[in-house]
């Protein structure tokens, strides 16, 4: 007996195909389960740094932040998979930081725009490169973290 291929659908095709189940009635903005999958925040923080320090050794890469307001619950954590899957740091619950190749930008930027157009919403997704010295001039603020001591900056304000 012959084993069947399964075709590994596209991002947006997934997505297509979650609209046709039945976005309308999932979960909306507030609903949450509480696993959001974010790790610790000195995780995040260390992946990042690992992204800082390894940026001269990053020929024809890019680095750009990829942001969203997603309302449907359903739709934001296919994204969140996607993101990671494609290479992208977690920062925060609605932030990735990503360093990579122009072209997985491009697909990036292309498979969230089609996602987008796939349901009626009222959400936004930002894709924004940034330099190599405006990474390095980032201020945090908030949680205690030794950010600035690695990267040498002064500009960390701690509450």
């Amino acid at each position: 007996m012959g084993s069947i291929k399964k075709t590994e659908l596209s991002f947006p095709e997934k997505l297509r195909k979650l609209k046709n189940a039945g976005i309308a009635g999932s979960p909306q903005v507030g609903a949450h389960n509480g696993d959001d999958g974010l790790k610790p925040l000195p995780e995040r923080v260390n992946r990042m740094l690992g992204i800082f320090n390894n940026l001269a050794k990053t020929d024809g890469k890019m680095i750009y932040f990829v942001m969203y307001d997603i309302e449907n619950t359903k739709v934001r954590t296919q994204v969140v998979k996607y993101l990671i899957k494609k290479g992208c740091t977690r920062v925060q619950k609605s932030i990735f930081l990503a360093n990579t190749n122009r072209q997985v930008y491009d697909q990036i930027r292309d498979d969230l725009r089609a996602v987008q157009a796939c349901y009626e919403n009222n959400d936004s997704i930002f894709l924004v490169p940034v330099s190599t010295d405006e990474i390095k001039a980032m201020s945090v603020i908030g949680q205690k973290i030794d950010f600035d001591l690695i990267l040498q900056n002064r500009n960390t304000l701690f509450f």
